[in-house]
């Protein structure tokens, strides 16, 4: 099976000197197309910064990261942002929803930017919203949702089109338990088709149960490559205790 993601040897560094924090310290993983790999551990041991270097928004300190092909660490800016457009879906943690966009044109827009026309695009969109179980009052702005709704849009921009990985940081923080759920099975079927692999961080091991693989970090470090989460792998990834 081939590979969607591939870290190798991978440290990340922040500040310089007495000031350095290190995110992430010689990482090696990958996903492979197809595949759901959930990220779990503490807060702070390095779950964020792998989605940023997976999706190009930064850019390792040492060593390589391969997304959809591409060398990562040898692409131009504009070569980023056209991954990320083509594809790259990303779902933030703080949603980064356009406020002066409506919920259908925020979702279109990533599509309209590369290039699909406004029809199509329109189209796409609303696939995708009523993916996410959206489908009414779609020309009103961010604002005017509620945080549940407003993450629902912003998972429906990630999942517009053709992406080959879909990198969802916390995708049910505003979502009530239903919807939550629902949302989550709907990342596990796009990966069951192997229309998109999905790389979920998440606190929930119920969450984590849906995916293929479960990797656990510590201080930036992989402590657990493969382990289905259960109650037990998840307590001990949030205390800090590498799973027996």
């Amino acid at each position: 099976m081939t590979q969607v993601l591939r870290f190798d040897s991978v440290t990340k560094t922040f500040g310089a000197g007495n000031t350095e924090i290190r995110a992430l310290s010689d990482v090696s993983l990958s996903v492979d197309h197809g595949e759901m790999v959930a990220v779990m551990g503490p807060s702070g041991c390095g779950k964020s910064t792998l989605l940023h270097l997976a999706g190009g928004l930064e850019k390792p300190t040492a060593g390589s990261v391969e997304t959809c092909g591409r060398a990562l660490v040898e692409a131009s800016p504009a070569e980023l942002a056209t991954l990320r457009r083509n594809d790259v879906g990303y779902v933030f943690q703080r949603l980064n929803l356009i406020p002066s966009l409506s919920a259908i044109e925020n979702v279109m827009l990533p599509l309209e930017l590369d290039g699909i026309g406004v029809r199509q695009a329109r189209a796409q969109a609303l696939d995708a919203l009523a993916a996410v179980g959206l489908d009414q009052q779609l020309d009103r702005y961010p604002d005017d949702f509620s945080g549940g709704q407003q993450q629902r849009i912003a998972i429906a921009r990630a999942i517009a089109g053709t992406r080959q990985l879909l990198l969802a940081d916390e995708p049910t923080g505003s979502l009530d338990s239903l919807a939550a759920d629902s949302i989550i099975e709907l990342l596990a079927s796009l990966a069951a088709t192997g229309r998109t692999s999905v790389m979920l961080v998440t606190h929930e091991p119920r969450f984590a149960a849906w995916a293929d693989r479960v990797i656990h970090l510590r201080d930036g470090h992989v402590v657990g490559d493969g382990q289905r989460a259960t109650q037990a792998a998840a307590d001990a990834a949030l205390t800090g205790k590498v799973p027996s």
